[in-house]
């Protein structure tokens, strides 16, 4: 008998670039960018099935244990939720969540998913995820990597290795960060592959390669979990042990340092819905390629997004624009910038605009 996959999910991102409508007390996986349901929501609903675990692992930050619990409300959902006192970035949250699922399971295999990426072909993900089962199964420290439909400048690339197979998997030649548009187009024409950011390995698989290589990580989050306060729906991750766990990536700790990282190609729709642009790729368009999501009118106008759920947003006459109104703020970004939102918020904290952020 096949053991169930533990999904665990990271709910401790920001999404700055989301800005103004993902602020720091309502990030942008509890909102609700593209369909009905958050993207958490999303999350939780495309790890159900036969090969999951039914109590998921949910990471998130203790700031956010309200929304974690009316989020799980909403899908009927029962999981494990650690509250992470202060963010430590990925590594630490990923080990919190793997041994956590060795308290349950030592056998645990567990699929690593970040709460706030857009899959909408759910089967097609089910099928991969299967896969890459197969490589775990061998050892592997699996990553999927996406083929790529444009050179996107907004994401890592990962070049596998299609001479060193593992099972349907591949070994990872080469990691590399955020290309130009010029590196970016290269990248495609050699192969390389979209960086999801998201795993399936064993559990422990991967903690013996943070003992390996960054094992102040373990050290730190595995007295964080022994010392947590337990209740009936949260463990909180105890405060100064959790602190001081080294804030580094998944990727730079342990991926790119261990010889069993793999990476699995697939072909299914994936967006990290990391910026506006991202947002509007994901939405469905009319004749004109207009999009609205809330109050707004948009009349002799192409390619233009609009979303605003506070007040009426009216767009007339422009191109290539993305609007976004809420009751404290407006921003307005020419399609192809809003990778530079992130600038922009560094002008408000230099104006000492924190109500805004």
């Amino acid at each position: 008998m096949t053991i169930p996959i533990i999904p665990i999910i990271l709910s401790g991102g920001a999404g700055t670039r989301l800005w103004p409508l993902s602020r720091a007390a309502a990030p942008k996986q509890f909102l609700r960018l593209v369909g009905q349901q958050t993207l958490l929501e999303q999350t939780l609903m495309r790890c159900r099935g036969e090969m999951f675990d039914a109590t998921p692992i949910v990471v998130g930050s203790l700031d956010h244990r309200g929304q974690l619990l009316e989020t799980l409300l909403s899908v009927e959902t029962k999981a494990d939720v650690l509250l992470e006192p202060c963010r430590r970035n990925s590594c630490a949250a990923v080990v919190a969540g793997a041994l956590r699922a060795i308290e349950r399971d030592p056998l645990a295999v567990i699929l690593v998913l970040a709460a706030d990426h857009h899959i909408p072909d759910t089967q097609a993900f089910h099928e991969q995820i299967a896969k890459a089962a197969e490589a775990a199964a061998q050892g592997a420290l699996v990553t999927f990597g996406i083929q790529p439909s444009h050179p996107a400048t907004g994401y890592g690339y990962i070049l596998p290795d299609l001479n060193s197979p593992i099972g349907p998997a591949f070994q990872i030649a080469k990691f590399v960060e955020k290309p130009d548009a010029i590196k970016a187009q290269e990248y495609l024409e050699k192969g390389y592959l979209w960086n999801s950011g998201n795993f399936l390995y064993q559990a422990r698989s991967l903690l013996d390669e943070v003992r390996r290589f960054c094992p102040d990580v373990l050290t730190h989050v595995s007295r964080a979990l022994e010392n947590a306060e337990r209740d009936r729906d949260f463990i909180r991750l105890a405060d100064q042990d959790f602190a001081a766990a080294p804030a580094v990536s998944v990727d730079v700790a342990i991926m790119e340092r261990t010889h069993r990282a793999a990476v699995l190609p697939v072909s299914y729709s994936w967006s990290d819905i990391g910026t506006w642009d991202a947002v509007a790729e994901a939405m469905p368009r009319d004749a004109h390629r207009n999009a609205i999501i809330g109050q707004g009118v948009v009349l002799n106008s192409s390619n233009v997004v609009v979303n605003s759920s506070d007040i009426m947003t009216a767009v007339v006459g422009c191109e290539n624009i993305t609007v976004i109104t809420t009751a404290s703020a407006v921003l307005v970004v020419q399609q192809g910038a809003s990778e530079d939102v992130k600038l922009l918020l560094n002008t408000l904290q230099v104006q000492d605009r924190g109500d805004l952020l």
